[in-house]
């Protein structure tokens, strides 16, 4: 056993329960950088890719896309794919944008959002309720999910207040932009029909 083994296998087992961040422990950051050809090495006879991001300060794991030719073909899938509802998948969206107009206007490193201004951007894009109540619980399960998926992070002590983890640039990229703004166009030609038709959206 070397010297950096340990550290290889605490960079290996953090991987595999999540996101690595550079704030959160800086000397296992550091142990990961100058251990990146190993881990990456390892999580490679997996069928992983590992996916640092330097100025971002974030290292994930991914499930390796192979082809027909590729021994990971073959490989049971150790990234679970997390299906999602429209909804959520527009909160992720909004929130993308939310960091590209923060990283525009070279605002702090850190988005901090409220709630109601969460709730505020996602119902420009929701059919009108009467039943506000049901909504806004339907919007708290969303954002729920969102919290439990790593990208949006409550503040302690601060209610109602969450920082936009910005690994979610990685997750929200332009192929996956563009899938969904295929079906937010579908979403809306659906949303006028049913207005046109008088019925009222959940």
């Amino acid at each position: 056993m070397t010297e950096a083994t340990p550290y290889l296998s605490r960079i290996l087992v953090g991987l595999m329960k999540g996101v690595l961040y550079r704030e959160k422990d800086p000397k296992l950051w550091q142990s990961l950088r100058e251990l990146q050809g190993r881990a990456s090495d390892h999580v490679g006879v997996l069928g992983l890719d590992l996916v640092v991001d330097e100025a971002e300060g974030y290292a994930f794991l991914k499930q390796r896309v192979a082809n027909a030719d590729d021994e990971a073909a073959d490989l049971p899938r150790l990234v679970t794919r997390r299906p999602m509802g429209f909804s959520v998948s527009l909160l992720l969206v909004l929130l993308r944008e939310k960091l590209l107009e923060a990283d525009a206007k070279g605002e702090d490193f850190r988005l901090i959002l409220g709630r109601d201004q969460i709730m505020d951007a996602i119902q420009l894009f929701l059919p009108d309720s009467t039943n506000q109540a049901k909504l806004m619980d339907r919007l708290d399960a969303d954002m729920g999910k969102i919290v439990d998926m790593g990208f949006l992070r409550p503040l302690p002590g601060q209610e109602g207040q969450f920082e936009v983890r910005r690994i979610l640039k990685a997750f929200v990229d332009a192929q996956w932009l563009g899938d969904f703004n295929q079906r937010l166009s579908q979403y809306r030609t659906y949303l006028a029909e049913m207005v046109a038709s008088g019925k009222e959206g959940a």
